[in-house]
């Protein structure tokens, strides 16, 4: 895929920040941001990070060229020849850690750690921001679609509702690392190795002298990729008999018919009457595949009708996440240099879930050996060595601290990879397979109270109590 120079996707305040550091002699100062969001989408109890690879391409291709410093030039700000001279010479050097993507991850944890010196730190914000809550966003609906789905095909069809193109092709393979089976987008087929899938539209229909025909010159040229929409007119008296002679006519030639679509109407009472006429004429192989405007609530319910579905086709609703179309995640700073030593910076506000978390922090997930399964999510600063060590630690409720609890016997597994060490990739990228197998073992790895679609369990993400106390009193601190 073509790197694009996406070095001006950024909010003009981060430039104009970047000058003024550079005005005050501060843009060499080291600083730590992290990525999280506050809650949950969709009510889920859980998301799916996404967006990893697309934030380690932009990376690699951190550059202002001379396009982009003649731009710069026309602003109000007359930014002078010295600055832009800086900018021809930006390079990220600093370091960058990561959730590996398809990893399950929860509120007010650190998704992504940035730590560089803040020039090049205030630049990435908001393309990182971009690519982490879209991403992330559409993995997490789609999950919520596989886990209603179960076993039966998944197909991402939303490209014509997407936000412009790109969201369309990453949003694809957002969707396919979350489980979908395929994508309507030929180009996401191509840049990521996605199965890319079609049949026809109605137009395909409309265009001859009748559905019977329409159906058999389709199969003419396609014989072996045979799957028929069948609402074009009317399902169960045009349709899907038109189909039905159509796969008999493709027997005949020895060939087996793949699908018919459904596209409207009744799709519980549809598929089952047109899975009785199917198989009532031999053709129980041929599936069934619908589409029209589903989401995971539909598919729920249409499920528990007792439908005849094989296939799911989604697009809207999950290319769109029509019902949260934001995720809110922010990159926050935690730390800044001060007298050559990181030092932890809190951010106060008047909303409680607005107030941050300070220090360089490490964020594990703790596995209990007995169970194997995940306990909590555990955030301590760096230099804590108890975790690490597997040693007593106690898991309580950042909120409400009084409930609390020990854990002995686990398995501490940092949540952040390295990505960039000192501006070099240090990370090799997980091919799609490799991130949809990974995914499967993330659920794997949570009990079904966690998981489930409907008012699911929290899951605890805890702080631990140096951290905590560390909070606490900086709040008290910065409190007038």
């Amino acid at each position: 895929m073509n790197e694009e120079q996406l070095i001006l996707h950024t909010d003009k305040y981060q430039i104009n920040m970047m000058y003024a550091h550079w005005v005050q002699g501060s843009q060499n100062e080291k600083a730590v941001f992290e990525i999280y969001f506050r809650k949950l989408p969709f009510g889920n109890g859980f998301a799916v990070f996404a967006g990893l690879e697309r934030v380690v391409r932009y990376m690699r291709n951190l550059r202002f060229g001379e396009e982009e410093l003649a731009y710069l030039r026309t602003q109000e700000e007359n930014y002078p020849e010295a600055f832009l001279q800086a900018l021809r010479d930006f390079r990220f050097t600093g370091s960058l850690y990561a959730a590996p993507e398809g990893t399950l991850v929860f509120a007010n944890e650190p998704l992504v750690r940035v730590e560089a010196r803040i020039f090049e730190a205030q630049l990435i914000e908001t393309a990182l921001l971009n690519f982490v809550n879209y991403q992330t966003l559409v993995a997490t609906k789609a999950a919520r679609v596989k886990q209603v789905a179960g076993e039966d095909g998944l197909m991402e069809f939303g490209t014509r509702r997407a936000q412009e193109a790109d969201a369309a092709v990453w949003g694809a393979r957002a969707a396919y690392i979350a489980g979908f089976d395929g994508t309507s987008n030929v180009r996401a087929g191509m840049l990521f190795g996605i199965p890319a899938k079609g049949t026809h539209a109605h137009s395909w229909v409309q265009g001859h002298e009748s559905e019977d025909e329409a159906f058999r010159k389709f199969a003419e040229a396609l014989p072996d990729h045979v799957t028929l929409l069948v609402d074009t007119y009317d399902t169960l008296k045009s349709g899907v008999p038109n189909a039905i002679r159509t796969a008999r006519a493709l027997e005949a030639q020895g060939k087996r018919m793949q699908a018919i679509r459904l596209d409207s109407g009744d799709l519980a009472y549809l598929s089952k009457t047109a899975r009785e006429m199917l198989d009532e004429a031999g053709l129980s192989y041929v599936r069934i595949v619908a589409s029209n405007d589903l989401d995971e609530s539909i598919i729920f319910n249409l499920k528990a009708q007792g439908a005849r579905i094989d296939t799911w086709g989604v697009g809207t609703q999950l290319i769109t996440a029509a019902d949260q179309p934001s995720l809110g995640g922010v990159y926050k700073l935690v730390a800044r240099e001060r007298d050559g030593e990181l030092v932890p910076v809190i951010k106060i506000s008047g909303n409680p879930e607005k107030v941050t978390t300070p220090g360089l922090k490490e964020a594990y997930r703790l596995i209990n050996r007995s169970t194997g399964k995940a306990e909590a999510d555990y955030i301590a600063l760096r230099h804590e060595q108890d975790v690490r060590q597997g040693e007593r630690i106690k898991l309580f409720d950042p909120v409400h601290p009084y409930i609390y609890k020990y854990l002995d016997d686990y398995e501490a597994i940092p949540l952040l990879q390295p990505i960039f060490m000192n501006g070099e990739q240090v990370y090799a990228l997980p091919s799609l397979g490799e991130i949809r197998r990974y995914h499967r073992e993330q659920l794997a790895l949570f009990w079904p109270e966690y998981l489930r679609k409907l008012h699911p369990e929290a899951y605890p993400v805890d702080l631990s109590t140096e951290l905590w106390e560390l909070k606490m009193e900086m709040i008290a601190k910065f409190r007038y």
